[in-house]
């Protein structure tokens, strides 16, 4: 340790860099606290090279998840943000992954850093690639550094002065314009950096919940990817649909895609995104489409795979009962719910069609009828045969 610190301490770069990976390596409880006051102080020491400041912030990540207790509190994270707007992109990239961190651990402690990572997501956003040719890639203009200040900002609380926040939608309104234009390479690395900027601007956007613009064209933009041949885009695209249908400014703009995710769920080979399928279907369902999905829920359901079954089943109980204008089409649906997967109707779904059908006397006949039509079937489940045996004792009754 004592030869770590000696070179720590040194003038000499590859030295000081040597020591810090060596650090960044092997650092254990012993190790972190003996050096928590050298490492620290390179991180912001103003005469230190970039190359070791880089390397110094990202062995202070490492001490930081190895020995939480090793990092100086106080003055020290206020300077660390700082280093947000350091000159050097790759001091940037590190420092961000630090106050990531740090955010997570206490995200007051570092709320400073938002309007620095708000300003420098702009100039990333308005700069062509050409002008940070050495942290391009595939004529994206620093992508990761992009992300991570993307995801910085969401783990914080959007900023209340205008002039801030109007950066700041100007530079996602940058971002989403960007993800517009025609691609400026057929290599599948440009078109990965940029979606991935975009995802994560989209996810931003959320986080902010109050611009109504930006929620509306995130709307449309992520339909534009519900029949990208890509699977990976269809599947992000339903996430983030599922997220921005909770928002009252994007709900309608999101419920305009509701055929295209129909059809998503009739003609999508991976399961996986059939579930988000699902989940969009439930987010948009309203008084005025919900016999149209949750019919289509139905059907889906007799080819469901038998994982997703029990939620499947659990969501149509829920859509029904809380759509239903005509109780005859609530009995219905539960009824069939019984049929073709009886075993993944818990008690608490059959059961609440039997409360229904007890305390309205309009629909008691009807149930009655229906639920004696289906007891007989050569294979009846035994869920129904409970539920019979209730509206039986109702008909007695």
């Amino acid at each position: 340790i004592q030869s770590i610190k000696h070179d720590i301490a040194s003038r000499n770069a590859i030295y000081i860099n040597l020591a810090l990976t060596c650090v960044a390596n092997i650092a254990n409880q012993e190790m972190g606290e003996a050096l928590a006051q050298d490492i620290p102080r390179l991180c912001v020491a103003a005469d230190v090279l970039d190359g070791v400041k880089q390397n110094a912030v990202l062995c202070m990540l490492k001490l930081l998840r190895t020995v939480p207790q090793a990092v100086p509190k106080g003055e020290w994270a206020s300077r660390i943000v700082q280093l947000i707007s350091d000159k050097h992109l790759g001091v940037v990239t590190s420092a961000c992954s630090l106050i990531h961190v740090l955010s997570l651990r206490n995200a007051e402690e570092v709320q400073s850093c938002v309007p620095l990572a708000i300003n420098r997501l702009s100039r990333i956003a308005s700069t062509s690639f050409t002008d940070l040719q050495d942290y391009t890639y595939y004529f994206v203009p620093a992508p990761w550094l992009s992300i991570k200040l993307l995801k910085l900002l969401q783990l914080h609380h959007p900023p209340t002065d205008a002039v801030i926040r109007g950066r700041l939608v100007e530079a996602l309104e940058a971002i989403l314009n960007r993800a517009q234009e025609p691609p400026k390479s057929k290599k599948v690395q440009h078109s990965n950096a940029k979606n991935a900027i975009l995802f994560e601007a989209i996810n931003l956007i959320i986080h902010l919940d109050d611009e109504p613009n930006l929620l509306v064209r995130a709307s449309n933009q992520l339909g534009q990817y519900l029949q990208h041949r890509e699977t990976n885009l269809r599947y992000l695209a339903l996430e983030g649909m599922c997220k921005l249908a909770r928002s009252e400014f994007s709900r309608e703009a999101v419920s305009k895609h509701q055929e295209t995710v129909l059809n998503a769920l009739k003609t999508e080979r991976d399961v996986s995104v059939r579930q988000r399928a699902v989940d969009l279907l439930y987010a948009i369902c309203d008084k005025g489409n919900s016999e149209t999905i949750v019919q289509e829920m139905l059907t889906y359901l007799e080819t469901a795979d038998y994982s997703i079954r029990e939620e499947l089943v659990l969501k149509i109980a829920i859509l029904a009962e809380k759509y239903a204008a005509d109780y005859t089409w609530y009995v219905d649906t539960i009824l069939n719910l019984i049929r073709m997967a009886g075993d993944f109707v818990s008690e608490e779904v059959w059961y609440r069609v039997v409360q229904i059908v007890i305390n309205r006397d309009d629909v008691q006949g009807y149930a009655a009828k229906t639920v004696f039509e289906a007891l007989q079937a050569p294979a009846c489940h035994e869920n129904m045969v409970k539920v019979g045996g209730y509206i039986s004792e109702i008909g007695r009754a």
